[in-house]
């Protein structure tokens, strides 16, 4: 048993953390603002005597008592609305919050985990995107306060590494989903889910023809806590290189909820890539991990849980 510390353990991709370490025998410490996770996501682990719950901003610190063997850091705002909405508190979470995390790990003589994104590919010019590549990404433009913040939270967790000897893991997460992905959040899985079930325009931008990778959560999980429990410094991609048009996932939507929906099209948002698919190969190598969820199958699963909670655009 080990005590973790995750940071945004109430978030969709941070609570199905807690839950797995949790399901294996350890004790995790989650620690979360609800700026963007939502209690209800940790129900079912709130009251454990291996679980405890802190309400508090990392950027602020991290009040943690007792032995740590493990941060995990996953707070952030993740979706291009959320991010757009709070461009501080994004930037200042992956700057401010990953020293206060990457501190606390230090003081223990903890491994770090970090998860970065593959936002830091910006627009690759480089298909498929492997951990080499440097990326394309304007750092001027509107989605810059997520993907600069996250290539500046690498950059810290690697300084703290070199100068410090301090054992660090960093993730590159591509598009993930699955139950507690909020409704709706901004995210093409959410969006044209909730469109669908509603029977309204499923909204595609551009000439729907950019493309994505797109991980369960189940999947994701796995490789994140895989390599939290390696010696492995990374960066690492973790994601399904399965590659799917916005068109093809619309219409695999609407095949799913049996939809009525139409699809509308708009103009593409600045700076939204237009291709996105990783190369895996070091987390089959380093991790022995692989994805094994199909997209229709996770979309089902995602669909089914969207009904128990009988959601409609904008809850």
């Amino acid at each position: 048993m080990a005590r973790f510390v995750v940071t945004g353990g109430s978030g969709f991709v941070g609570s199905h953390v807690c839950d797995a370490l949790i399901a294996r025998g350890d004790e995790v410490v989650c620690i979360d603002n609800l700026l963007t996770g939502r209690r209800e996501n940790i129900d079912q682990i709130v009251g454990h005597e291996r679980f405890t719950f802190i309400e508090a901003d990392v950027v602020n610190g991290l009040p943690v008592d007792g032995p740590v063997d493990v941060v995990m850091h996953l707070a952030s705002p993740a979706s291009p609305p959320e991010y757009l909405r709070m461009p501080f508190e994004t930037l200042d979470v992956s700057s401010i919050g990953t020293r206060k995390a990457l501190d606390l790990a230090l003081e223990h003589d903890a491994r770090f985990f970090l998860a970065s994104t593959s936002e830091v590919y910006g627009d690759p010019l480089v298909h498929p995107q492997r951990e080499d590549y440097w990326g394309n990404v304007n750092p001027i433009g509107p989605r810059s306060v997520y993907d600069e913040a996250k290539r500046f939270s690498e950059t810290l967790t690697m300084a703290y590494h070199r100068y410090h000897g301090l054992s660090v893991g960093i993730a590159r997460i591509f598009n993930t989903y699955g139950p507690r992905l909020r409704p709706a959040d901004g995210r093409v899985v959410s969006n044209f889910l909730v469109q669908a079930m509603n029977n309204m325009p499923i909204t595609v931008y551009g000439d729907g023809l950019q493309t994505r990778s797109f991980c369960y959560v189940s999947d994701e999980v796995r490789g994140l806590i895989a390599l939290a429990d390696s010696a492995e410094t990374g960066p690492i991609n973790v994601g399904n290189p399965g590659e799917f048009t916005m068109l093809e996932l619309a219409e695999i939507v609407i095949e799913i909820t049996r939809s009525r929906s139409e699809i509308v099209f708009e103009p593409l948002p600045t700076d939204d890539p237009t291709r996105r698919k990783p190369d895996i190969s070091l987390a089959q190598s380093l991790l022995g991990w692989a994805p094994e969820v199909e997209l229709r199958e996770g979309l089902r699963h995602t669909y089914e849980s969207y009904l128990s909670q009988q959601c409609h655009l904008g809850s």
